[in-house]
């Protein structure tokens, strides 16, 4: 982890993360502060605010996308970590490019992207056990899971566009053939004994292969966490999420890595806008041609041949969000590359120039500061009906005050 003293992002002058220093970097960073500035929001407390208001349509939509499905299905919320993942894999080519002008060879860089990996698992596991009587070893959150793809995305950065595309492809087609094939539960299986609850809606048909805490990566995770200490053994994940969706996650990452290549490449800008909005088009229709139960309307499985599970991270999940932030990529461009729309974007550069910072600030510092809000304003300041959303704000605000002091001196941290 490095803590460098570098000039603001500007048009001309600065870099940042290996970017070169053009207005395609004001994009970037204000696409990566937008995810993080929604990532650790907690939803702005919309779901406590919307229990108050129980027959408005309008915070009903506001609570259901600012919190996470349940199983299948996708939300805002299920978007922000793909988004994180994918602005993660745009960078690596220019970060490359940029280091490669600065004279750094092969091993150089690959001893680089292998310790930028080592480091981003130890935070993730730290993160985890924070609080923790002992070493909490889980892999699921997302520092965790880029740091265990990061080296092999980086691998495949300087492979051209076929190689990255072919392992895209054989990375979700894997994934879903070795989930089709792991043999169903019998009937005789106690699923109270591995998490599912008596309530759970089944999934149904085909679509049974990607059950919570019934499929292979869920059994993958059984032995392998069990190889760490613990205090008692692991049997299940309530939330579902494994280990092993690092793998599908490298494939969201290549395409940013695609992306990544696209906007650095000499083509025209409009020409870059059609074809990032024509390839998040695509995405997204392959998406929802593995799960039509995903469109309003749609309750059953019957079709569904891979349902979208973003705790899984399932080959129909990385197409449907793939879709999602490519459009939002191409959306930020236009804005900021082509149009020159940029007066807005500083709030969410303050951000995404220090994203660790943040993402650190808010995994380990929201309990305590909240607990801090309550001791010297009382609980009752919060406990009103717009309460969450104050106590939200004024959490988020004072954690962005942290990063633009960090702007205004200078200082970026990074791996």
């Amino acid at each position: 982890m490095r803590v460098s003293d570098v000039s603001p992002i500007s048009l001309q002058t600065s870099e940042q993360d290996g970017f070169p220093a053009t207005a395609r970097q004001l994009s970037l960073d204000t696409y990566r502060g937008l995810v993080m500035l929604l990532m650790v929001s907690g939803g702005l407390g919309f779901a406590e605010v919307a229990r108050e208001f129980p027959g408005s349509p309008t915070w009903q939509l506001l609570a259901r996308q600012t919190d996470h499905v349940r199983w299948q299905g996708c939300t805002l919320w299920d978007l922000i970590m793909p988004a994180f993942l994918f602005i993660v894999g745009v960078a690596v080519p220019f970060s490359i490019a940029s280091r490669r002008r600065r004279g750094h060879g092969s091993a150089r860089l690959l001893a680089h992207a292998v310790w930028r990996s080592l480091i981003l698992v130890l935070l993730g596991i730290f993160i985890v056990s924070n609080g923790a009587p002992r070493t909490e070893f889980h892999f699921i959150n997302v520092l965790a899971q880029i740091g265990l793809g990061y080296w092999i995305v980086f691998l495949l950065a300087e492979r051209g566009v076929h190689v990255q595309a072919l392992a895209f492809i054989l990375i979700l087609v894997g994934c879903w053939y070795w989930f089709y094939r792991y043999p169903l539960p019998g009937p005789s299986l106690d699923y109270a004994s591995v998490g599912v609850p008596q309530d759970w809606p089944r999934l149904e048909g085909m679509a049974a292969h990607w059950e919570l805490n019934t499929n292979p990566a869920a059994a993958f995770d059984r032995w392998f966490l069990n190889l760490f200490p613990r205090d008692e053994p692991f049997r299940f994940r309530a939330g579902g999420g494994t280990t092993l969706n690092f793998i599908p996650s490298i494939a969201t990452m290549l395409l940013g890595v695609i992306v990544g290549q696209w906007l650095g490449s000499r083509h025209d800008e409009s020409r870059k806008v059609r074809v990032l909005v024509a390839a998040g088009g695509l995405l997204l229709a392959a998406g929802i041609a593995l799960d039509p139960a995903i469109l309003p309307g749609i309750d059953s499985t019957r079709w569904t041949t891979c349902p979208i599970v973003k705790r899984i991270w399932t080959p129909s999940f990385v197409l449907y969000s793939g879709g999602w932030v490519t459009l939002g990529a191409a959306l930020l461009y236009w804005l900021i590359d082509v149009r020159h729309l940029r007066r807005w974007t500083f709030p969410f550069v303050v951000v995404g120039m220090n994203s660790l910072v943040m993402y650190l600030l808010a995994a380990l510092a929201t309990g305590w500061l909240r607990r801090t809000l309550h001791t010297h304003f009382g609980p009752m300041a919060f406990e009103w009906t717009y309460g969450p959303i104050v106590e939200s704000l004024t959490i988020l605000v004072i954690f962005w005050l942290i990063c633009l002091w960090l702007y205004r001196q200078r200082v970026f941290v990074r791996i």
